[in-house]
């Protein structure tokens, strides 16, 4: 018999009664009901699977620490997103695609940090976490920064321009091309030692001594429940991603916003309720590995990742060049969330400051 007990540590028994939302969704995208209407059940649908998330990083986090808890959490979290823009790419939809990750990466540090950061502060005067992982982790963000910008400035430097808000396929000749595949490659090997720097040469700076509750699942048990919730999180992303496209544009919002904004908020629903479940409960390098660690996957092997693949997926190699719009906000969000996790504590306000500054990028890329 399968237990439903998974919330019961928290009390937390409610979203088990969202669950048919889940087939429901599912009914209505074959059937061809209202884009609205589909859009309504899987976003609701994914509730159920992002709580089963939220428990069992927390019991891989109260064997492993919450370096190995918080990385599992965004690679099971970030893997649908992944699946879901190699299709985009086999499409040529290269800027949408950018769009959405970059969007990914500043709802994450952003929305995810600035709302994490928030509630846990409400109940504390302020909140601790370790500076030597957020200050590691923020640094590979800048590394994410340069590999994006330098390829900008060498389009701009040719004579080019970048690419428009909304465009959907851009060619900038064999020389950007090339150069956006061996910055691609820098990138996955940067990530790669950012993996041996957390998770083996200095894991004690990633999982520090704390009143970590203990774990009531074992191991395997807990993995199995990540993948299987991933597994859930991947088929009501792909109907909300079908059929929020659908809903948005019906509304008048431009491909721009709806890839940067809206498919980034709902693909990543699951890592976003764990963080903010985790930071209520005092859990804040849980949060601050889930929140900076998924922007970090993201900029440092997703997107890289992408790169490489659009040269045999795609029609051409994907340029590694953003619009001007995404190029900003990507560097302001970056500099402003290494200003607040430098310092290893963090209060209210900073997730305040945080939200602030993505409801203005929301602004700007509505109007954009």
């Amino acid at each position: 018999m399968i237990s439903l007990d998974f919330l019961r540590p928290t009390g937390e028994r409610w979203p088990l009664l969202l669950c048919p939302f889940i087939p429901l969704a599912v009914v209505l995208a074959v059937v061809g009901a209202p884009d609205g209407a589909v859009f309504a059940c899987s976003a609701i649908g994914v509730i159920p699977p992002a709580a089963l998330m939220g428990r069992s990083t927390e019991e891989l986090a109260a064997r492993s620490g919450p370096g190995i808890g918080g990385l599992l959490n965004v690679t099971f979290g970030n893997a649908p997103e992944l699946i879901i823009a190699v299709f985009a790419l086999a499409g040529g939809l290269h800027e949408v695609v950018k769009a959405s990750l970059v969007g990914s990466i500043l709802g994450n540090i952003l929305l995810v940090l600035g709302a994490s950061l928030l509630a846990g502060g409400l109940r504390r005067e302020r909140q601790v976490f370790s500076d030597a992982a957020a200050t590691a982790q923020s640094s590979a963000l800048m590394l994410a920064v340069a590999a994006v910008v330098l390829p900008a400035v060498f389009v701009l430097a040719q004579g080019s321009s970048l690419p428009p808000a909304g465009a959907e396929l851009v060619r900038y000749g064999s020389r950007v091309e090339n150069l956006s595949l061996v910055i691609a490659a820098v990138m996955v090997l940067a990530y790669a030692a950012l993996l041996l720097f957390s998770l083996k040469t200095h894991r004690e700076l990633f999982n520090p001594p704390d009143d970590e509750p203990e774990a009531g699942w074992s191991t395997r048990r807990a993995v199995s429940m990540l993948g299987l919730a991933g597994l859930v999180v991947a088929g009501m992303s792909e109907v909300l991603v079908h059929s929020i496209t659908g809903a948005a544009r019906a509304a008048g919002l431009s491909q721009f916003f709806i890839g940067a904004i809206i498919v980034a908020v709902v693909g990543n629903a699951a890592e976003h309720w764990v963080a903010v479940a985790v930071a209520i409960k005092g859990r804040t390098d849980l949060a601050v590995n889930i929140a900076i660690g998924s922007s970090s996957q993201i900029a440092l092997f997703a997107i890289p990742v992408l790169v490489l693949l659009s040269a045999v997926v795609g029609p051409h190699p994907m340029a590694l060049v953003l619009n001007g719009y995404e190029i900003a906000a990507l560097v302001l969000a970056i500099l402003i969330s290494v200003q607040i996790t430098s310092r290893g504590e963090a209060t209210w306000l900073d997730g305040v400051q945080l939200l602030a500054v993505y409801v203005v990028t929301t602004l700007t890329f509505l109007f954009a």
